[in-house]
């Protein structure tokens, strides 16, 4: 309870110091008369009882002074004289307060805004019950359908059931589609259609994250027990939210995809997204349903329809290799269980090679996290260089500055400072500095996050991240702030109060504290040319990384086509059935009639935008299977003429390849060499699924490899079908090779599309050189910032060059005014002040070499088609660094040139 009143005592004490103070004040003033008046009793006079009185009292100034002491936050007291005093020293020199806080609001800014992304797709957990009892069976980083044996990154329905029932480390199972369902869906209550982001995840899929509703009941087990049973769905908040606006009556609201209607019988909790880093479903649907969920693939029973991935809660005191070892006898056990596909020699290496890795799942899983990691690392490490040079630049700055006080400085401490109390103060002055930067920083995160989302994103559409500041970037900032000042404020800060008083009070200067001084802003300058030239070339390598893939041949000629994505499903055309196929057909003639339009096709994928793959068996072949992942695609007749794919031999599809002749396929140039050897591949035959298709389908032509997936993929092998004999697939792309007018020609193109069908949903239009530009945000992104910060380093580092150069011509003023006096010629002085700069350029440079070759391994596996130690990156770097420092000292240079020598020798 003391403690309590002390405090309580204390605070009021700090807010109403003024009343205390003249409570204070009032006290002494009593005591004083009182002593006063007995002196005079005592029979002195009443100057004499004064002066006797006031001897007695003694010093009431520093009476005063212990009261505060004693009664008041002294500490926060003289912290915040030390504020004001500093604001006024940064008020006194705008120039270097501008440059300082400009310098710290971009280096802070940048770090922020780095971390957030690395947060948010490094470090961040899921929001679940105890994450880190989750694993992942498999990387993850497979999606899509296969039919593989013995696959360890996908795995089947009936897979998940069979290792559900029987495993023996984990205490929930779940699993959920690798893919997530683009469609448009029909909200009850809504007029039209609009797009939704669907999520297929199995009954105990919420059980097993342990997450309870926001509102409703989420999905159960019993949900999930029998095909097409459920037709119900659970929404996000955020859907609920941005389409709903948080509409109670949400409960029992139909939503519609294509011909199936499911009811809504939850929401999920506020934060959660799903599983998957950069996803963002708007509806989970149990996985009995779905063959009902556009485009309708049926895998519930089929043993070796693999599209799912498998979730595992661990079992209390059971770690991930002792699941792993139970997951990997389980796995053996149930693929040898299927019967579908035979236990032959081949399948059963494939089996004695196959290891289930179990993952750790408490950050979820994520594509971008593969593809981001490193790039974001890199960036990382760049905006910290980029904050040290910034830091070595205004040290530099302070440096300069605290020469300036020198005299100021010696007084205080002639007058009795202590230096612990100057260099508070210049610490003070330095987190104000740092504060008012990272303050600044902040916003300047919150609004370049969005602009590096759009910058990252594959599509047109902003990938589904949360970048948001939080308190965790809050606390990154604030440590990163602190650290910012006392990197930069402590040297200058103890520097500038080892003061020799004597020389100091005379002229203002310390001869020895300014060798000190000018000897650590050499350093300083030395550093901060080193890591700007690394960042330079590291920025060089980068961007040359980003013109070599824009060179890469892909195969097929992206100039003039537009390519955009239908959704047939949504309104409710089968796959299979005739109207599908006279759609795309109508489609395709209606526009071939546009003015401009050179050709078009419908296809099932086009460049990056997903592909099929699964096992080939080729007629003739001792086993019959080639172990080759193939990639098929179903394209209309116009396809090769529309995406400029040239034909090599044979023939491409026509009018006569139907669903009654025979079937037919084109492949790729690598494909023929690889699946057919010994001669030509024409009249050649090859089958998908199993050794009874082997001849199912004739090649009829080959026509050269193309990219499918990244520009810097190896090359992939291809086989195309035509559309006509495949007509149980939806082709949602569609391509149009035009001349003339863009954006004409694509109001045109949607015109036609909707005088076939006027409520065909269109999506996703662009050009093909934007799909491909769109392919590579990863290395784009790490260019162009890489090339950013590198121009920035090198301008501060400009910055600092100048400062010194400008200090060390004022402090050698007289010096100059003597030679030139004495017969120096301009050309001698311009020398004199460059040579200086050049040595330190020099030193920077080689030190920066050498730090460049070092870390030469860290980017490789950023770089395509060049080496990381490529001497024109190094050498462009060098130069650009040379021409712009060079720049920087070389006015200051002039400037002492151009010195009168009468006013340099009368010069202070």
């Amino acid at each position: 309870m003391n403690a309590l009143r002390e405090l309580k005592r204390r605070i009021a004490m700090f807010f109403r110091r003024d009343e205390f103070d003249a409570d204070l004040q009032e006290e002494i003033r009593l005591h004083m008369d009182l002593r006063e008046q007995q002196q005079v009793a005592a029979g002195l006079s009443p100057d004499d009882a004064r002066y006797a009185a006031h001897r007695k009292f003694g010093n009431a100034t520093l009476l005063q002074e212990d009261s505060h002491m004693q009664w008041g936050w002294a500490w926060i007291e003289d912290f915040l004289q030390d504020l004001h005093y500093g604001l006024r020293a940064m008020l006194r020199s705008p120039g270097v307060t501008t440059v300082a806080i400009l310098s710290l609001v971009l280096g802070i800014g940048a770090n922020t805004s780095i971390f957030s992304f690395l947060d948010a797709v490094l470090l961040r957990s899921l929001p679940v019950e105890n994450p880190h009892e989750l694993v992942l069976l498999g990387e993850g980083l497979d999606n899509g359908v296969s039919d593989a044996y013995a696959n360890v990154e996908l795995y089947s329905y009936p897979f998940y059931r069979k290792l559900q029932a029987r495993t023996q480390v984990f205490s929930d199972v779940a699993s959920a589609s690798s893919m997530i369902n683009k469609l448009q869906a029909t909200v009850e209550g809504h007029s039209s259609p609009e797009p939704m982001s669907i999520k297929l995840v199995s009954g105990t899929y919420f059980g097993t994250l342990g997450i309870e509703p926001f509102m409703g009941r989420l999905l159960t087990d019993d949900d999930d027990r029998f095909k097409d049973s459920s037709p119900i769905a659970v929404v996000t908040y955020a859907w609920w939210k941005n389409k709903l606006a948080r509409d109670p009556a949400v409960l029992g609201k139909k939503l519609t995809f294509g011909s199936s209607v499911f009811t809504v019988v939850g929401v999920a909790p506020q934060d959660f997204f799903g599983t998957t880093v950069g996803e963002a479903p708007d509806v989970f649907i149990p996985l009995s349903m779905q063959k009902e969920i556009p485009p309708g693939n049926d895998g519930y029973a089929d043993n070796f329809a693999e599209s799912l991935h498998i979730i595992g809660r661990l079992k209390p005191g059971v770690t991930i290799s002792q699941a792993a070892a139970n997951t990997n006898l389980l796995f053996q056990q149930i693929i040898r269980s299927f019967p579908e596909i035979p236990l032959n020699a081949e399948n059963q290496g494939k089996l004695d090679h196959a290891t289930v890795q179990l993952q750790p799942m408490a950050n979820g899983l994520s594509r971008i996290r593969y593809m981001f990691s490193e790039p974001l690392k890199i960036l990382m490490a760049v905006v910290a260089l980029v904050l040290l040079i910034a830091c070595a630049n205004i040290a530099n700055l302070l440096l300069a500055r605290s020469t300036a006080r020198c005299r100021e400085l010696a007084m205080r401490q002639a007058l009795g400072a202590r230096r612990s109390r100057l260099i508070r103060q210049l610490l003070t002055e330095s987190l104000l500095l740092a504060f008012t930067g990272g303050l600044l920083g902040i916003l300047l995160a919150a609004a370049a996050n969005r602009f590096l989302l759009k910058m990252i994103s594959p599509g047109t559409e902003l990938l589904p991240l949360n970048v948001a500041i939080n308190p965790r970037l809050l606390l990154f900032t604030l440590s990163v702030t602190f650290a910012t000042a006392i990197l930069f404020g402590m040297l200058p800060a103890f520097r500038a109060t080892g003061l020799e008083l004597t020389e100091s009070l005379k002229d203002g200067r310390s001869s020895s504290g300014s060798r000190h001084k000018g000897f650590l802003a050499r350093t300083l300058i030395v550093s901060q040319v080193a890591l700007s030239l690394v960042l330079l070339v590291a920025s060089g390598l980068f961007l040359r990384t980003l013109v070599n893939l824009s060179n890469v041949d892909t195969g097929f000629n992206p100039s003039n086509v537009i390519r955009l994505q239908t959704d047939a499903a949504s309104e409710q055309y089968k796959a299979g059935e005739a109207p599908l196929m006279r759609l795309y057909q109508q489609i395709d003639e209606k526009v071939q009639t546009i003015p401009g339009v050179v050709s078009s096709s419908s296809s099932l994928f086009t460049f990056n935008g997903g592909s099929w793959n699964n096992s080939i068996w080729v007629q003739g072949y001792p086993s019959g299977h080639r172990n080759v992942s193939v990639h098929h695609n179903i394209v209309g007749p116009g396809y090769f003429s529309t995406m400029g794919i040239k034909l090599i031999q044979g023939r491409t599809f026509d009018a006569t390849d139907t669903d009654t002749s025979q079937k037919v396929a084109v492949i790729s140039e690598s494909t023929a060499r690889s699946l057919f050897p010994q001669g030509s591949a024409l009249g050649m035959h090859f089958g998908k699924h199993d050794a009874r298709n082997a001849g199912d389908l004739e090649v009829i032509g080959i026509v050269r490899d193309t990219k499918v997936h990244a520009l810097d993929e190896p090359q992939q092998y291809l086989t195309y079908v035509p559309a006509a004999q495949m007509g149980w697939f939806y082709l949602n792309h569609f391509e149009v090779r035009y001349s003339g007018n863009r954006q004409a020609t694509i109001a045109a193109v949607r015109a036609a599309i909707h005088d076939v069908d006027p409520h065909l949903p269109l999506t996703d239009i662009q050009t093909l050189d934007e799909q491909i530009a769109r392919s590579i945000p990863m290395q784009r992104l790490v260019a162009q910032l890489s090339t950013f910060f590198g121009l920035l380093a090198a301008f501060l580092s400009c910055i600092g060059i100048y400062g010194l150069m400008s200090y060390m011509v004022t402090r050698r003023t007289n010096e100059i005014g003597v030679r030139m006096a004495l017969g120096a010629k301009r050309s001698n002085v311009l020398w004199l002040v460059m040579k200086e700069s050049t040595l330190l350029l020099a030193a920077g440079i080689t030190l920066g070499a050498l730090a460049a070759f070092a870390g030469q391994r860290l980017v490789l596996a950023l770089l395509y088609g060049l080496n990381p130690s490529d001497p024109i990156s190094l050498l462009a770097a060098v130069a650009l660094l040379a021409l712009v420092a060079g720049t920087a000292a070389y006015l200051p240079a002039r400037r002492a040139a151009q010195v009168d020598p009468m006013v340099a020798l009368r010069y202070e």
